[in-house]
């Protein structure tokens, strides 16, 4: 039988399918969808849950999940909903994040007052509000407060978002690439009910989550496979279970595969100093993580 892999997943894919991802549409996860899967349909989800729950009943066919930020770190709830979801990481995407101030066609810069968008991507653009006395509005999300200053009509009020959502929402960009930091970036997991193995010559990465044993240095130990088998560990971060004090996951991502030798001793030694182990998916390698 033939062995898919995550390199021809779009040829899996239905002309009929669609990806789903959390947001109203414009927001950032939906331009990740677009530059991803230019071609496929998506189904804006309200919440994370809803856009996972999507392609567990069959609605949309992957999810378009974020993980991480460089500014902000980790995104809230993905780390405890990807484990139980009975989705697997077939993909990544990295996506920088360029923030535009949109207003109404032929408001002027010098006229905007207030700015709208979600706080942290308001945190993001501190430096321009601040410099041109333009007033912070928290508002839900990106896409939707460009939709709010659409419906309002005010041309003194503007939205910070994505040049999708001021396509979608006719809004002109003001300003662009207000952002603080130019190296701002998301990182995306595409997930998918089924697990797509990379091509056994491609530069994968590994994605799983465990909970070592109640001894001394259980993590240290556990660890120390990574270390004597070259494999390189590009993120790890704990986090509690159930709101336990004592009960402490951890999500790690790894290059290389468990079909390589030094990758499954390195984890045939993580499971000896474990109580759990849960590959969350095998996927390709993004040439955004550079040359390896």
């Amino acid at each position: 039988m033939r062995q898919e892999t995550a390199s021809n997943l779009d040829i899996l894919l239905k002309p009929e399918d669609a990806i789903s991802f959390q947001g109203e549409p414009g927001a950032f996860s939906h331009q990740a969808c677009h530059e991803v899967f230019p071609d496929r349909d998506t189904l804006p989800c309200p919440t994370f849950e809803e856009a996972i729950a999507a392609v567990r009943d069959g609605k949309a066919k992957l999810a378009m999940l974020p993980v991480e930020n460089s500014l902000y770190g980790r995104v809230a709830d993905i780390h405890h909903l990807l484990p139980d979801s009975g989705l697997h990481i077939v993909a990544e995407h990295f996506l920088p994040i360029r923030m535009q101030l949109l207003g109404l066609p032929g408001a002027p810069l010098d006229g905007i007052r207030t700015a709208q968008s979600l706080n942290v991507a308001l945190g993001q653009v501190r430096r321009f509000l601040n410099a041109r006395s333009i007033l912070p509005v928290a508002g839900p999300d990106t896409a939707g407060s460009a939709r709010i200053v659409q419906e309002a009509g005010d041309p003194s009020a503007a939205a910070v978002a994505s040049e999708l959502a001021g396509k979608i929402y006719g809004l002109e960009i003001l300003a662009p690439n207000i952002e603080d930091a130019e190296h701002n970036t998301t990182r995306f997991m595409v997930a998918s009910p089924r697990a797509l193995a990379p091509a056994p010559d491609e530069p994968a990465i590994t994605s799983f989550v465990f909970r070592v044993k109640n001894i001394s240095a259980a993590l240290y130990k556990a660890l120390g496979g990574f270390a004597t088998n070259g494999v390189n560990m590009v993120r790890l971060e704990s986090y509690m279970l159930d709101g336990s004090f004592t009960a402490t996951q951890f999500i790690a991502d790894i290059e290389g595969n468990p079909q390589e030798p030094g990758v499954a001793a390195a984890m045939a030694e993580l499971d000896h100093f474990t109580d759990s182990i849960k590959v969350l998916g095998v996927y390709p390698r993004h040439s955004f993580r550079g040359p390896i």
